[in-house]
């Protein structure tokens, strides 16, 4: 790459007819983006670099994909293309003008790239300059830009299109998977009335009626109204909108969004979700000073001694000034719209060595093997941001003081510290209905999307996720013929019940919620917020006891019966994962949070779950299945809905829940989720059921009992409901062939060939299924079953995340991991050393297992 630089200025200076010349050879590889076409000139395929960067970023001027100074030799090797647009940004000081001050800045004609600047550039004494040329490789021949009379006509029309293409995130189409907030033009001459009225901290609730949900602030004159359910997906009477129509005041917040990082703001006239550039301003015209508290670098007004007792606060260690970190391992990375439980997952995940050695360990291979279009390659995007957060080159600390007088004039040029993880989510969210929108997301429901992906892209022979695999043995017991069932199924995560009934401070939680509920009676500030204690014991007793089995068929009855059961561990994974469940659905199926203290161990030993199987004196339940009871009328079917809220607490669509109860009989939640894992990738999943009349078959995903496959093999929900009652896969699907897929007549056939069973192969394919908040993914695996990797019980806590809001709808997520022996807080592009780490207020703890 030296080349350039010797060859730069004589090639600049080529004559016309020599620059068409040598752009001849190449002219049939040259193509001018189409409609349709992403052009990535903002961002390396391979790394973070961009034109800020140092070498700048080389766009190919075929596939359009952006190179940095590394990689760019690795695509020409692999392609053979050899000419390429490179861009670069430069940061340039301005003119001193008479006065000795800046002059004014002008418009600057050179700044064409479609970048954001950098907010630690001072405006004042610095600007942008863009620049572009074409470079030709191998010998890296460069033609500076515009030089529209030397250029060949195809040469400048495709460079012309190359830099005014827009962002490749940004919505092109309906349907398109990512969507990139502007600004709404209204933020910058917003007016807002002078009437006094300042908001709450809490309490709100709308003044047109008595929602307390999906509230919005009208930044104009301060109006609480309820939305609509398009917003966020919840309830509303509109009156937010109609307020608009009466007074044509164009933006509102949501209540419950408002975090130091921004707010989540809709345009009424624009009709889309937009940025608000100004909006510490604005709210803090109606006495919201939630961002205003950033104006230090702790975070707080040097003179504000408040106790600090939200949780938004508590979190994001509010009131203590805490260090910035620096360095490999300590890079930050960018919310992109309510992209925090990406950030603090991946986080979480890349501390883990495991997957540090699996991706940054196999770069270069994985680099060198990945497709022509590494945006659309797993392991590609996950070795890149794996790299970009372990190598430092993304976190370097700013100038030492005792040299800053002798670079005066260096030390406002901004630090490009932290990534945009831009591609990797548009490519991980690719085709997810939720995690392809810019809506706050469960980063739960997140981590076992990425595991699912994670097992479905190997990388080497051992897969990283196998850390977290473990076998749940799941004990159930008929109440009257006391006769039990063991079964094993995989989980990745320890889903721990939240037990308020064993709060320590009962009184303090009752004497509060008077206080709380006179308060809002009277119109006056809630009272300071009591938190329900928990301790952790009671929320372990709490998952170790048994539960009930809604709706069991015991086989010993030969019919329906109390049951109950109970899981333990029949392996424990390398790492551990748990969950506090502290979601769960209010009256009006919207999904609440507990707000609780749980004194979260660092060290764990859960040795005494581990599971014994069958014990002496057990009399094991008769492998016998239920009867397929098919109502002559679908529509005759009742639909079981305490199996259908079964399913949608482990976080499925409602009405995909629904089509899984009725479209396997009411046969109980276990036989409905294997529906849902059979039709989850399907369009219509989650559209509202359709019962057909007598007759039909049910379209797409709700394949009716007995409508024979596409592919001639018999429905999957029909197999699934063998497999459930402890039948081997193949088994299953040669009995619903051989009675042309008539389940009654299948079990049947099964039970008068006892010795095909005996003989049958196990199944040889594990079958990839994205799983429900359970971590319930099944597998049919060979004869020597899933992979674990089994030790002790004993583990210890290196790793939490935290969760600040009302619900997963809304809200804001932070990680804080243990490094070098202390804790850091990873909040987006923050990246600091913990003083106070909020272990009791986590959502999902991160433990790894003690040697022996």
């Amino acid at each position: 790459m030296e080349r350039a630089a010797l060859l730069r200025g004589r090639d600049a200076q080529m004559a016309a007819g020599d620059l068409g010349e040598l752009l001849v050879p190449y002219m049939p590889t040259i193509r001018v983006p189409k409609s349709g076409d992403r052009v990535y000139k903002t961002e390396c395929a391979f790394s973070y670099d961009s034109p800020d960067s140092e070498g700048g970023l080389y766009v190919c001027m075929n596939t359009f994909l952006g190179f940095g100074r590394e990689h760019i030799e690795r695509h020409y090797r692999k392609t053979g293309q050899c000419v390429y647009l490179h861009l670069k940004r430069h940061v340039i000081e301005k003119v001193p003008g008479a006065s000795g001050g800046a002059l004014p800045k002008r418009r600057n004609a050179k700044l064409f790239l479609d970048l954001e600047t950098s907010s630690d550039l001072n405006s004042d004494d610095f600007e942008y300059e863009d620049e572009a040329k074409l470079v030709i490789f191998p010998d890296h021949y460069e033609i500076s830009l515009p030089n529209i009379e030397e250029l060949p006509a195809l040469v400048t029309i495709a460079c012309d299109a190359l830099l005014s293409a827009k962002s490749p995130y940004r919505k092109q189409e309906s349907d398109s998977w990512e969507e990139e907030l502007q600004a709404s033009k209204h933020a910058k001459t917003l007016v807002q009335l002078d009437n006094g009225v300042r908001i709450p901290p809490s309490g709100w609730k709308c003044s047109k009626c008595d929602l307390r949900e999906n509230l919005w602030l009208n930044l104009t004159d301060g109006s609480v109204l309820c939305g609509k359910w398009f917003f966020d997906g919840s309830g509303g009477n509109g009156h937010a909108v109609e307020h608009y129509k009466e007074t044509g005041y164009p933006l509102a917040v949501k209540l419950g969004t408002i975090t130091p990082d921004g707010a989540d703001v809709y345009s009424f006239d624009e009709e889309e979700p937009v940025l608000d550039p100004h909006i510490a301003k604005h709210l803090a015209h109606f006495g919201i000073d939630m961002l205003q508290m950033q104006v230090t670098e702790n975070g707080l007004r040097d003179n504000d001694i408040k106790p600090r007792v939200s949780e938004w606060e508590v979190i994001q260690e509010a009131g203590v000034k805490l260090k910035p970190m620096y360095g490999p391992g300590y890079t930050g990375m960018k919310n992109l719209g309510n992209s925090c439980y990406l950030n603090a997952v991946m986080q979480a995940i890349f501390s883990i060595p495991e997957f540090q050695r699996a991706y940054v360990g196999n770069l270069p291979r994985i680099f060198d093997y990945s497709p022509l279009d590494p945006t659309q390659d797993f392991n590609t995007q996950m070795a890149k941001l794996g790299h970009g957060l372990l190598s430092g080159q993304y976190s370097k600390p700013p100038m030492k003081s005792e040299l800053i007088e002798q670079v005066m004039k260096e030390e406002h040029k901004p630090q490009h510290n932290g990534i945009s993880p831009r591609m990797f989510k548009a490519f991980i969210s690719k085709g997810h209905p939720e995690f392809s929108s810019n809506r706050q997301q469960d980063a739960q429901e997140f981590f076992l999307h990425l595991i699912n992906l994670v097992e479905r892209n190997p990388v080497g022979s051992e897969n990283p996720s196998d850390v977290f695999r473990f076998l749940v043995e799941e004990r159930t017991q008929c109440c009257q013929s006391r006769k039990v069932r063991y079964t094993e199924r995989v989980d990745y995560i320890m889903q721990l019940p939240v037990a308020m009934e064993a709060a320590t401070n009962k009184d303090e939680l009752i004497a509060y919620e008077l206080k709380r509920r006179e308060a809002e009676a009277a119109r006056r500030p809630p009272p300071e917020l009591v938190r329900a204690k928990i301790p952790f014991s009671a929320c372990l007793q709490a998952f170790s006891e048994p539960s009930n089995v809604e709706d069991f068929w015991s086989s010993a009855l030969q019919a329906k019966s109390a049951g109950v059961k109970t899981s333990r561990f029949a392996s424990f994974p390398e790492y551990l994962v748990v969950q506090i469940k502290k979601f769960t659905f209010g009256l009006d199926w919207i999904p609440k949070k507990l707000d609780v203290s749980i004194d979260m161990p660092d060290f764990l030993d859960i040795s005494h779950l581990r599971a014994r199987g069958l014990q002496p004196g057990e009399e094991e339940l008769p492998d016998i299945a239920p009867p397929i009871v098919i109502p002559d009328d679908p529509k005759a079917l009742d639909i079981d809905e305490s199996s259908v809220m079964q399913l949608a607490e482990m976080g499925f669509p409602l009405e995909a829940c629904r089509k899984a109860v009725y479209y396997t009989g009411n046969l109980g939640a276990e036989v409905a989720f294997n529906w849902i894992i059979a039709h989850m990738e399907e369009p219509d999943f989650a559209e509202p059921l359709v019962i057909p009349a007598f007759g039909e078959v049910a379209s797409s995903g709700a394949t009716a009992l007995g409508a024979v496959g596409l592919d001639n093999q018999p429905p999957e929900e029909m197999v699934a409901i063998i497999i459930s009652m402890g039948f081997q896969r193949n088994l299953a699907i040669q009995a619903l062939k051989a009675t042309n897929n008539n389940l009654e007549r299948a079990l049947e056939w099964i039970f008068s060939h006892p010795d095909l069973e005996e003989e049958s192969e196990p199944a040889l394919d594990m079958m990839d299924m994205e799983n429900n908040a359970n971590a319930n993914i099944l597998a049919e695996t060979g004869s020597e079953g899933p992979r674990i990797k089994d030790g002790p019980g004993r583990y210890e806590l290196f790793g939490f995340i935290s969760h600040m809001g009302t619900s997963t709808m809304s809200g804001h997520y932070v990680c804080h991991l243990k490094k070098e022996g202390r804790w850091v807080i990873y909040n987006d592009l923050r990246v600091c050393a913990s003083e106070r780490p909020p272990k009791d207020l986590g959502y999902i703890y991160f433990y790894h297992r003690i040697p022996s």
